[in-house]
């Protein structure tokens, strides 16, 4: 099998199912129980807390747990609009955003709320003087995703911190999903930026566990209210075996990390130099600095994106259409719709998500299966 499909998910590590293991087997007290057990319980949650602070260069408290990256979306736009209504209802992003902003900016909408979506241009990127020019009196919150999910274009974040010095009561927001080990945490953390949403199994901890940075100082309401937890934030009984494990994942990516950038841009560009010979293949992802290592989206002009698909994972190697979220829905890509891509061809486009685990020699099997697979499809015309 070869697995080209980790933007939507990757493989959990056998050392972050070990850690998950070991702490549901042998730390399986309450954190918030007063007695020595829940203590022991806590003082975990707390290390692995400040590992993953240590490991993004944050401070320890303002690192918080959630269920993974569409919560944290949820919690940062919602929650601001609630804390900071008083101030303006006038919220801004781009035009090709995960679905876990866009709904949610599009609820907020029908709330009250005035939502401005930024363009994006030809390789899906937003104007900074656009954002500048949208920027009203009553604006609270600005959010911008670091990497797009379907074509792996990394949006101008360090730009718009820049920006955002000029008008500090404005919360920024970073979707950082598909950009953790991707070579770019110092625009990440930029000095700017207030809140940036991870979800774990993106980067081989279990599903249903992620994290929320939230700068020291900001303000946000809570979604979730209950027992306290998450310093009275984000109540709910931590998934502590999950914590740990997504501790331990996120140093074991980081060790990884320069070696496997490397190899995915070699995959990456060995495959657009195959497949960019052939006259029915439209590119919409690049190589270069603009775009993360791991992504790449193409179509086959006349070929539907789920018969390429199946048609792939006939040979055993799985890629996906262009979001994991949409695909079973069969809904066009909404970034290659805001890039003005014409519905005839952004129906058959599709997206290989590379990971570290993932090799060159998987890359020629990838290139010898396309050519079958490409003489199949101009056969049949």
């Amino acid at each position: 099998m070869i697995y080209f499909d980790n933007s939507a998910t990757t493989q959990a590590l056998p050392e972050v199912l070990d850690t998950y293991q070991q702490v549901s087997e042998k730390i399986w007290g309450n954190p918030s129980s007063l007695h020595n057990f829940g203590e022991q319980a806590f003082n975990l949650l707390e290390q692995s807390r400040k590992q993953i602070a240590d490991l993004v260069g944050v401070h320890q408290d303002e690192i918080f747990f959630t269920s993974g990256g569409t919560e944290g979306d949820n919690w940062v736009l919602k929650g601001t609009a609630i804390e900071k209504r008083q101030y303006g209802k006038h919220l801004i992003t781009t035009a090709v955003e995960h679905p876990a902003v866009h709904n949610s900016m599009e609820q907020l909408k029908n709330l009250g709320f005035d939502v401005t979506y930024l363009p994006v241009d030809k390789e899906g990127r937003i104007s900074v003087d656009d954002l500048k020019n949208a920027i009203r009196d009553d604006t609270i919150l600005v959010s911008v995703m670091a990497v797009n999910n379907e074509i792996g274009t990394i949006q101008p974040i360090k730009e718009v911190g820049e920006l955002l010095k000029n008008y500090p009561k404005i919360h920024f927001h970073i979707d950082a999903v598909q950009g953790i080990g991707k070579g770019i945490q110092d625009q990440i953390f930029n000095d700017r930026v207030d809140f940036v949403t991870f979800s774990g199994h993106k980067f081989h901890a279990p599903r249903g566990i992620g994290f929320m940075y939230k700068r020291r100082g900001r303000k946000i309401a809570p979604l979730m209210d209950g027992g306290g937890q998450e310093k009275g934030l984000r109540s709910g009984t931590e998934n502590l075996p999950a914590i740990a494990g997504m501790a331990k994942a996120l140093r074991l990516l980081f060790e990884k990390e320069p070696q496997a950038i490397k190899t995915e841009r070699e995959i990456k560009q060995r495959i657009i130099d195959h497949i960019s010979k052939f006259d029915k293949i439209v590119l919409f992802s690049k190589n270069d600095s603009g775009f993360a290592p791991h992504i790449l989206c193409f179509a086959i002009k006349g070929v539907r994106g789920e018969t390429i698909v199946h048609a792939f994972e006939k040979y055993g190697i799985y890629i996906s259409t262009t979001s994991a979220c949409s695909s079973k829905k069969h809904i066009p890509s909404s970034t290659l719709g805001a890039m003005k891509i014409p519905e005839s061809l952004s129906t058959s486009a599709v997206r290989i998500s590379l990971g570290d685990q993932n090799t060159l020699e998987e890359a020629d099997k990838f290139i010898e299966t396309f050519d079958k697979l490409y003489d199949e499809f101009d056969k049949l015309g």
